[in-house]
């Protein structure tokens, strides 16, 4: 490989963790690549001090177009539109702060924010970048980052996972979920809904979803309930997605939903299912993130 590729080959992966997280989409990251590599190639390297820096500072620079972009595209979105999921391999599980933070939980959170707050806080919080570095990236001041730092980190705090679950708390719920489809039997499952659980379903207008979010254990365990009636014929497989345990549902071996779970305190408080055929692409095969 020449040394553009080389380098670029060497980074790929944290570059695409980069737009990943500040996107929520697994398509739209890959978009950002091929613009960063096309600018890549064409820079002369030997004015380039800091390589790493500086493809960073191009993928944050593109991410943070598409992402304004994705924000016009998300208006017209039918029902709730969640992060598209990935399978992850298990170094991203045992990264307990990278599976934190690219979580569907957080994907959602990092919603909330400002296309520049999101950049900032997933730059500085996530992969550590210096103020200066950042500053570059998102053509703001170094001061100005501290600030958007500041206010990104506290509204981030309001809303992230009380706490992070144990990898066998989040176990134990894709469990419960897996028996009461076994048996029939929804009593354990339910045993472990917070009261004000939260389920979201994602079908973009191509499949059936819920339009709204279903609020409260007793709605939600009522349409598990449904649910639980239409997986009758279809499989179900335990995998990490997005660092976390989800379930898989194939229908004829072809995928049908992705379902996530947000626990806090070993209490199920969010169910994400991804119905969308557009977003299930990286849930067959690992996607390789980095720090």
């Amino acid at each position: 490989m020449d040394s553009a590729t080389e380098a670029f080959v060497a980074h790929r992966n944290l570059l695409f963790t980069v737009a990943y997280e500040m996107l929520g989409s697994a398509a739209d990251a890959e978009d950002v690549l091929q613009e960063t590599w096309l600018r890549w190639s064409g820079v002369d390297l030997d004015t380039v001090r800091d390589r790493r820096a500086y493809l960073v500072r191009v993928t944050t620079r593109q991410a943070l177009m598409r992402l304004r972009a994705l924000g016009r595209r998300k208006e017209s979105y039918v029902g709730p539109w969640l992060p598209e999921p990935l399978l992850t391999a298990p170094d991203v599980a045992e990264d307990v702060e990278l599976a934190d933070n690219v979580s569907m939980a957080m994907l959602l959170v990092l919603e909330t924010l400002a296309p520049t707050e999101r950049a900032v806080f997933v730059l500085r919080d996530v992969f550590e970048l210096d103020y200066d570095e950042i500053a570059n990236a998102v053509d703001k001041s170094p001061a100005a980052v501290r600030q958007i730092a500041h206010r990104a980190r506290a509204h981030v705090a309001a809303r992230r996972p009380r706490m992070v679950a144990s990898a066998s708390e989040a176990r134990d719920a894709i469990e419960a979920f897996q028996r009461a489809v076994d048996t029939g039997d929804l009593q354990h499952l339910l045993d472990i809904l917070a009261p004000d659980v939260v389920f979201l379903g994602d079908g973009g207008g191509v499949k059936q979803a819920v339009l709204r979010p279903i609020v409260g254990a007793d709605k939600v365990g009522r349409l598990l309930a449904m649910g639980l009636a239409n997986i009758a014929g279809g499989t179900l497989q335990r995998v990490q997605a997005n660092g976390h345990p989800a379930l898989v549902l194939r229908f004829d071996g072809e995928v049908d939903t992705v379902l996530a779970m947000r626990v806090d305190e070993g209490l199920v408080t969010g169910l994400y299912a991804v119905r969308n055929p557009e977003k299930l692409s990286h849930i067959e095969r690992e996607t390789a993130l980095r720090r």
